[in-house]
Formats: C-alpha cells, sequence, structure tokens
C-alpha cells in the first residue's frame, strides 16, 4: 500500500520534479537539496499514477550503499509494493543481471565468474610474463587502467585506435587483445565487461535492445553527471523507445574526470534528448547561508556549468573563516588548538573532518594529533606511517641503525627486486636459527660458505656492501638522517623503482616519501626519529568513542559534517600543478568545482586556510595563496590576525628570489598576496 503523503514536505521545485512524468527530465540538483527524496517520491508517483508496473521501472545509481538507501526509502513510501522493483541498482549489478541472460551473445555461459582486481593483475601478469613485457617498467596496475579507460569509451580491442602522443598504447594493445581472448577462454569478464558487452548486445542485436527499450517505460538515474561514455551510451539505447529518462545531478560537484567521467553528459543533455525539462532543485537543507554564498561565489568563476543559485533553509551562520598560518606545522597546530579550546564542547569529533587535497597532506596533522593525544581516522586511505612506502623507507633506516632487526631486514632484502627470492630467504632464515645469528650475519655466512644461486649471490651481496656502505656515511661521514634517506632511496634503486615504473599511485607514493623526508627535519638525529616512529605506530589505533576525520576531498563527495577544515589552499597543490599542466582550463575547473564539493560539506562551520611556507623535500618552500582565495566573496568571510599586519613599507620582491625563513620573517609570496588584498 503507497503513503500518500509523499508529496508532503516537498519544496515547490521538488515537486514539480516528481509530478513531471513525461518526457525526458534533468533535474539539476545542488549540494544538500534532497535529491534522494525526488527520485524516491517520482517512483512512487509513477506507480501511484498507474503509469507503470515496479519491473518497468529502471532506477540506477553509482554505489551499493546509495541503491541501498533509495530501496529502502522506497520501501517506507510504497510498503509491499516496492517488492516488484526489480531493476533498482547500480550499473554493473543491472548490466551484470542482463548479461546473464544474453551471455550467448558475447560468447559467454550465463555462468560466467566476474573476476575482482586481484584476478585481473594475475591475468595480465602472466599475459606480460608470456609476451615478455617487463612489468617493473609497465605495472599490471597501469595496463589495466589504459584497458579500463579503452572499455569506458566503448572500445573492443579491434576497435581501438592508438594515440600516437601515448608511448604506452602501442604496447599495450596487443596485451588487451590477449586479456580479452583469455576472459573468453575461461568464460569470464572484468567489471568494464559487463557494461561494455551490454551496450554492445543492444547494438548488435536489435530485437534483444527492443525488448528492454520496451519494457523500460521510466528511467531513472542518479548523480549523472558522473557517467562515462559507455554508461552514457547504455541509457541512451534503452530510453529509445519511450524517452522518459530522468537524471538527477550536479555538474558542479563533476570531480571524477580522472577515472572516465564525462561532465559533457551532463551539460548536452538537452542535445542528446529532444524536448528536456530542466528543473533546478536551489533550496539547500545542509549547510547555513553564508557557507553556501563562499561556494555559491566561488563555483560562478566556471564557465562550462548549468548554472544555479543555491538557497539555504537554515539561518544565516557564522562566517567562513580564512586562516594564514606562517607554515604547515602551524596550521596544523593551529586548526588543533581551534579544536581543542572552541570546538569539542559543542561539537562530536564525528562531526568534525579535515579535507585536504593530496593524502600527504594528512602527516603534519596525524604527527600534532599523536602528540597531544586527540583521536583521528583516515577515511578511504591508510594513516601515514602505515603506508606502504614510508614503512620500506623506514626499515631501511632501522636495519641501518640496527644490523639485528630482522623483520626490516626480511620486508627490504628484495625491495627492489635483487633476485633473493622466497627460497634464499628460507635457507638464510634456516642457518640463522641453526647458528642463532640475525638474518643479516647468516646472509654472510651463506655466502662465504656458497650455499647460493650465482645470481642470487650477486643480489644479496650487493645489498650487504650498500648497507655496509651506509653505515659508514651515518657513523664516519656524519651524514645527516635526511640526506641518508636520500642516499638510500637512490642507490639501493628504490626511487628509481617508483620513478620508472608506470603506475598510477606512484606519484602519491612519490609525494608521501617527499613528506616524510620533511618530517625528519623535525628531529635531531636517527635515533630520536626512528623511536618517533616506533611510538606513532604502537598507538591503539581504534580507541574507543570518538574520532577527528581526515580524507581528500574526492572522499568527502556526499558526506556532510557540522565543521569542515579546507587546509592548504595554495598554488601548485590547490589547484593541483598536474592538474591544470595536463587539462588547461578543464583542469583548472574541475579543480573548482572539487573546491565547491569541499565547502559544500560544511554545515555549520567552514574553515579555510593556506601557509606561507611549507617545508618540502628538506627544504623551505615558498608558498603563495591560491588563486581560489581571491575568488572568495569579502562580505562572507572572517580572516585571522595575519591579516592584518601592515605591510605597506615592507620592500616587494622579485618573484623567485632566495630568502631565509627566520621567525618574523614574511615570505615574498605573503607579502605579495597580502598587498594585493589590502
Amino acid at each position: 500500500m503507497i503513503n500518500n503523503d509523499y508529496l508532503k514536505n516537498l519544496n515547490i521545485a521538488q515537486k514539480e520534479a516528481v509530478l513531471h512524468i513525461e518526457g525526458p527530465l534533468l533535474i539539476v540538483a545542488g549540494a544538500g537539496s534532497g535529491k534522494t527524496k525526488v527520485l524516491t517520491s517520482r517512483i512512487a508517483n509513477i506507480i501511484k499514477k498507474k503509469k507503470a508496473f515496479p519491473n518497468q521501472i529502471l532506477a540506477v545509481t553509482f554505489t551499493n550503499k546509495a541503491a541501498k538507501e533509495m530501496q529502502n526509502r522506497v520501501g517506507r513510501i510504497m510498503g509491499s509494493s516496492a517488492i516488484g522493483l526489480s531493476w533498482l541498482g547500480t550499473f554493473h549489478s543491472i548490466c551484470a543481471k542482463l548479461l546473464r541472460k544474453h551471455a550467448s551473445a558475447v560468447n559467454l555461459n550465463s555462468n560466467f565468474t566476474i573476476i575482482d582486481a586481484d584476478d585481473q593483475i594475475r591475468l595480465i601478469k602472466n599475459i606480460c610474463k608470456g609476451e615478455n613485457i617487463d612489468i617493473k617498467q609497465l605495472s599490471p596496475r597501469f595496463i589495466l587502467v589504459i584497458i579500463d579507460r579503452w572499455k569506458n569509451k566503448g572500445y573492443y580491442p579491434s576497435e581501438v585506435i592508438i594515440n600516437k602522443k601515448d608511448i604506452y598504447e602501442k604496447t599495450i594493445l596487443p596485451l588487451y587483445k590477449i586479456y580479452q581472448q583469455k576472459l573468453t577462454d575461461l568464460n569470464s569478464c572484468d567489471f568494464g565487461d559487463l557494461i561494455l558487452h551490454t551496450v554492445k548486445i543492444l547494438e548488435n542485436h536489435p530485437d534483444i535492445k527492443k525488448i528492454y527499450s520496451n519494457n523500460f517505460k521510466y528511467i531513472l538515474v542518479d548523480e549523472y553527471q558522473d557517467t562515462n561514455f559507455i554508461q552514457s551510451k547504455w541509457l541512451n539505447l534503452l530510453s529509445e523507445k519511450n524517452k522518459n529518462i530522468c537524471c538527477v545531478g550536479d555538474d558542479d560537484q563533476s570531480i571524477y574526470s580522472w577515472r572516465g567521467a564525462e561532465i559533457k553528459n551532463f551539460l548536452e543533455f538537452d542535445q542528446v534528448y529532444n524536448n528536456t525539462k530542466v528543473i533546478r532543485l536551489e533550496q539547500n537543507y545542509r549547510s547555513s547561508q553564508n557557507i553556501l554564498s563562499v561556494a555559491s561565489n566561488l563555483i560562478a568563476n566556471n564557465q562550462n556549468r548549468v548554472g544555479k543559485t543555491l538557497k539555504a533553509t537554515m539561518e544565516k551562520g557564522d562566517l567562513v573563516k580564512l586562516n594564514c598560518f606562517k607554515n604547515g606545522k602551524d596550521e596544523a597546530i593551529g586548526i588543533s588548538d581551534e579544536i581543542e579550546k572552541k570546538l569539542k564542547k559543542k561539537y562530536s569529533y564525528n562531526n568534525i573532518t579535515i579535507l585536504v587535497r593530496a593524502i600527504f597532506q594528512t602527516r603534519e596533522f596525524e604527527e600534532r594529533f599523536l602528540k597531544i593525544g586527540m583521536p583521528y581516522r583516515i577515511i578511504g586511505g591508510t594513516k601515514f606511517y602505515e603506508r606502504t612506502e614510508i614503512k620500506d623507507c623506514v626499515a631501511y633506516l632501522r636495519l641501518i641503525h640496527q644490523e639485528k632487526d630482522d623483520l626490516s631486514f626480511e620486508r627490504i632484502v628484495n625491495n627492489p627486486k635483487r633476485s633473493v627470492g622466497d627460497n634464499t630467504l628460507k635457507n638464510i632464515h634456516e642457518l640463522a636459527k641453526e647458528n642463532n645469528l640475525s638474518l643479516e650475519k647468516a646472509s654472510i655466512k651463506i655466502i662465504e660458505q656458497n650455499l647460493i644461486k650465482p645470481k642470487s649471490k650477486i643480489g644479496l651481496n650487493l645489498f650487504l656492501n650498500l648497507l655496509n656502505k651506509w653505515r659508514n656515511d651515518l657513523t664516519i661521514k656524519n651524514i645527516n638522517h635526511i640526506k641518508l634517506l636520500q642516499i638510500v632511496l637512490d642507490e639501493s634503486g628504490y626511487s628509481a623503482m617508483l620513478k620508472n615504473k608506470k603506475d598510477i599511485d606512484n606519484e602519491n607514493r612519490l609525494e608521501n616519501i617527499k613528506e616524510l623526508l620533511s618530517a625528519m627535519k623535525e628531529f635531531d638525529n636517527l635515533e630520536s626519529f626512528l623511536e618517533h616512529v616506533s611510538l606513532a605506530t604502537s598507538i591503539d589505533q581504534e580507541w574507543d568513542g570518538e574520532k577527528i576525520n581526515m580524507m581528500t576531498m574526492h572522499a568527502a563527495k556526499g558526506l556532510e559534517f557540522d565543521v569542515v577544515f579546507l587546509p592548504g589552499w595554495e598554488e601548485g597543490l590547490f589547484p593541483h600543478q598536474k592538474s591544470i599542466e595536463e587539462k588547461g582550463q578543464n583542469g583548472l575547473e574541475e579543480e573548482r568545482r572539487l573546491a565547491y564539493v569541499g565547502i559544500t560539506r560544511a554545515k555549520k562551520k567552514a574553515i579555510i586556510s593556506f601557509s606561507m611556507n611549507r617545508f618540502y623535500q628538506g627544504d623551505w618552500i615558498d608558498s603563495m595563496a591560491s588563486r581560489f582565495i581571491e575568488e572568495l566573496p569579502e562580505k562572507h568571510l572572517e580572516k585571522n590576525s595575519f591579516f592584518d599586519e601592515d605591510v605597506n613599507e615592507v620592500e616587494d620582491f622579485d618573484f623567485n628570489q632566495d630568502f631565509e625563513i627566520e621567525e618574523e620573517t614574511r615570505s615574498p609570496g605573503w607579502i605579495r598576496y597580502q598587498k594585493r588584498i589590502k
């Protein structure tokens, strides 16, 4: 029995979106505007008005969580009538269902296996081995990224047109052909195939397309701005007959181009679907007006957008705070102090979050929180000292410091690869146990007694010689611990491994290592640094009670918090230099959308900050405030005391002038920025 109250508590625009049933509909739903409520109410209305049976409605989301939430909400409105909604789910789950019915059309059996990421990597590794491809130079993960990109564009191997500017595509395409044939031979498909195969079936078999195009009288799509080409194509094919497709999304929150999302699907919706009705949901039920005004003013600088004006249902609220700090460490102290002194009395830790542009930025906050005993969690990532590349670096330093550290020896003896495999390591362990030796001493003995294969002997001997050399660097040459790690990374081949290996994650790993070098600067010697790391990693990571949240802005999409801190708004970091270099104006606009997403996560307080200087890779770097800060409306901002200092008599600097950091010195970037805002 349908609950007839589903139209109550809807504002005018929401009600219009629910009641507009016939023809294509684009709902431009601003942050916090109640889009899920609209989608579920719309489903209820279609069924109540007897426009379609539940199994004639296709409702698509991106995540299982979103699908479950929609299912539950529809269930509350419709009761038992919701049971027939058999086509409500994610893109992948619905395509898998379709594909099992028509698997033979793509040379599969209906009981095909859907392989996961680990299986994909294993399969690619085997293919690379057979084709003599060095996976140290071209990682399986990167190969799969390119293959997935092709699948998102709708290309089988025979349809791929090589981008001549990409030196890797020529190598990867033959691997794609073998990979795809292997999947067929194994009666398997990957996640990309679920949609690609389904689209190809609909394109190549008009009879099958007709069945589903006729059946789906209404199609509803959530987060449409995040769709890629193949997803958009699939929806287009299924809506061909009835044209009743309703897509909900926010072009201002399109931040996933790096994983294939195409904002033009949203911007050109009315060009693809004739007679499109556009309804804007501009009433925001999440944030205060000051927060919305700042976010709206910022995003208005983007040219490629549909456009809307968010209005708050809540009171005006606090001004958005804009803080400047002397350096990154002071920024972490300032934020922790604000939480400690002002916020924790009023807000729970669970409702406070720190949103960063890049994951390496969490390090300084983690250091500060550990020092003062403030509980925290990293959402969508690993805590700094638990990241693989950081643990590798620390293991090298520990073994240099303490030759009996067998755990560190085991971790790095073959990292990077030195032909010291499992069998060799097993023999070293046995000899160590028999003679009560450390693994390092046992390694020396196994070489002396020639109990090792020639290739492994060369690799192990090189490693042992390097260890001795590094210990001499530390104790005899008195090289400091920061320089020592740089030498280790260089001479061990670890840096080269990360730089040369074409892997989608290696850039983040290198950034994290640079941040580690910065962290080491705070300690007088290697011993004190290693002690700090030991204490940091030994703290119980699962404290009971509440915790401060830390995550990237990308990971925060769809979430909301009472208080949001947005640190590190500096040129090069945010907007990120790489994004602008690779995508130009489009990259800048996506970075601005990311800023918009970050600000609109806040319900009651938003605090933006930047630093005058960053300690980066062992050096002080002159920071300049992000261009986004200039786009924030003054009347909605509250600035900290740094903005009150008189700099009119301070000599200007050349842009690249070197300078020494002293207690009261302001950086050139800071001086230029301060003069500009005065």
